[in-house]
């Protein structure tokens, strides 16, 4: 984390993982309440806090900076850039002016399953608050994360967790070793709300959690027999996630394959850094439209 008193202020807004993702029920709104296991990568986008030379200011960098709407680089409260309804939330909530320049390093695809747009207003968040050295223990602070989105407090805590609910009911896990994660998209959006109005599968009851987690084996032991329920309708949405995750599983080093929330990434966990690096660069390789990184799973070093 960098300093305020260099002017400027750098957060990590890393990748969240469902390593399952269950759907356990659907409410009167049209919501599917879910049982997920999460964790986050050392893989993700960037946010930088600065002085604004005026008034607030909002700037999008990095590879897909040229994938969003003028309505979603708009600075203004009315933007529909979650990132930035988060910047002006918590400036009203703490009843500070937002006189700032923020600069998002989009690296994450959009709509990829990631819970990119979630961790970008949580590192937001995360990042005000350090500035103005403002308490994270604020009593507005829960209300205002869930009237943002269901995944924003995940984000914002980023530590392995156990999501149910619409992601809002946050429970603990035994704790989880550090564990190289390969995660490939085949360059292809695929939007949630599309996903979800494909499912018609029947309702689970939330999974028992063990009692321990603490190696590689023990996760995949657990993991294994789960499932993504949403790969199916993300797969009616995005044909090419099967060819994705088929390329993963064949990877050298590879022990779990799964694909990542409502899609079109998907993730593979390795026994050794050098089979995930290998695998991410072979997988680009020979698909040269594919966006695939490596890193660490339960590492996202986060500010």
């Amino acid at each position: 984390m960098t300093s305020t008193q260099t002017k400027t202020l750098t957060i990590f807004a890393p990748a969240k993982i469902n390593l399952y993702l269950h759907v356990t029920g659907r409410l009167d709104n049209g919501y599917h309440t879910l049982d997920s296991m999460v964790g986050f990568a050392d893989i993700g986008d960037e946010i930088r806090i600065e002085p604004a030379t005026l008034d607030f200011a909002f700037n999008v960098q990095g590879p897909y900076a040229n994938a969003f709407s003028p309505k979603e680089i708009d600075a203004s409260p009315n933007s529909s850039n979650l990132a930035v309804q988060a910047a002006w939330a918590i400036s009203r909530a703490a009843q500070k002016i937002p006189d700032v320049k923020i600069t998002l390093t989009k690296n994450l695809p959009l709509a990829s399953g990631l819970g990119g747009g979630s961790a970008d207003a949580a590192a937001i968040i995360w990042g005000l608050l350090e500035w103005w050295g403002v308490s994270r223990q604020s009593s507005y602070l829960p209300s205002l994360l869930a009237t943002l989105g269901a995944d924003v407090p995940a984000c914002l805590n980023c530590e392995a967790s156990r999501l149910r609910g619409i992601g809002d009911i946050i429970d603990p896990v035994p704790p989880m070793p550090e564990i190289p994660i390969v995660l490939v998209n085949p360059g292809k959006s695929c939007p949630t709300g599309q996903v979800f109005s494909r499912y018609n599968g029947q309702f689970r009851e939330p999974e028992k959690l063990p009692e321990t987690l603490g190696t590689l084996e023990e996760l995949t032991d657990f993991i294994g027999p789960k499932n993504n329920d949403l790969y199916g309708p993300a797969c009616k949405v995005v044909p090419e996630i099967e060819n994705v995750l088929r390329a993963i599983d064949a990877q050298a080093g590879c022990r779990l394959a799964r694909m990542v929330g409502a899609g079109a990434t998907c993730f593979g966990l390795f026994e050794t850094e050098k089979q995930a690096g290998d695998a991410a660069k072979n997988l680009g390789e020979e698909n040269p439209d594919w966006w695939a990184r490596a890193g660490m799973l339960n590492r996202p070093e986060r500010y």
